[in-house]
């Protein structure tokens, strides 16, 4: 019997509580999570993560905690690693515990402004970005720089995996809320799912599992835009 591929997990802060749940003892060789604030320079995200890659030098199946996140991993290299990337979008499909369930609701609101504990830890939701802009520009070139941005927004929507979560983060994202009334968005909350992150460990521990979920990167190879259409 062969050796195990040593297996490396690099993630998003967002599901650092998820993996820690479902993670095996054993099963991975090193578990890295990245702060959320990455996703606010999507560029970032990519030179970061390859960083890190070029930095194990073992042959390893590397795990991602991301999705393609605003092209965010787009052009990241495997190099002698074998990369289990999800297909999916955004954090948000897979903290909802599905592309379907991601498709669902934007058929039912396409017009949603999501909130996560990760998004709200990390400053980056409207009434951030209101507060920093008022600082750079002035009230006035604030308001109108947000209006472009949120005018046609329907909904602000907090998802959080777990009940306990929804409660700890409710309050904050209530004031957010609060502020997007300009736009005349409402506030709902969404229960997600741990789902997507049992199933990703699954794989991990046999690539054969693998399907239209995911996206498998041999080494010599890097992440492209068309793995996830």
């Amino acid at each position: 019997m062969s050796e195990r591929q040593p297996i490396v997990i690099l993630a998003c802060m967002v599901f650092q509580e998820l993996f820690k749940r479902h993670l095996p003892p054993d099963l991975a060789d090193e578990v890295i999570f990245f702060d959320y604030g990455l996703h606010r320079v999507p560029g970032k995200i990519a030179s970061t993560l390859q960083m890190q890659l070029d930095s194990i030098k073992t042959p390893s199946l590397v795990v991602l905690g991301y999705g393609l996140c605003g092209n965010g991993i787009k052009g990241l290299r495997s190099g002698i690693h074998t990369l289990l990337v999800p297909r999916m979008d955004d954090c948000i499909a897979m903290l909802l515990g599905s592309r379907q369930a991601y498709k669902h609701q934007f058929a039912e609101t396409p017009g949603t402004y999501w909130l996560s504990k990760g998004w709200l830890e990390s400053g980056s939701h409207p009434l951030k970005e209101y507060q920093e802009y008022v600082e750079r520009y002035g009230e006035e070139e604030a308001l109108w720089l947000l209006d472009q941005m949120y005018q046609h927004y329907e909904r602000l929507a907090l998802v959080a995996h777990s009940q306990e979560d929804l409660e700890r983060y409710r309050p904050e994202a209530q004031e957010v809320a609060r502020f997007c009334q300009r736009w005349g968005m409402r506030y709902e909350e969404v229960l997600g799912s741990d789902r997507f992150i049992r199933r990703l460990i699954e794989v991990a521990q046999d690539l054969s599992k693998a399907d239209h979920e995911f996206v498998v990167v041999p080494p010599g190879q890097e992440v492209r835009t068309e793995h996830f259409l």
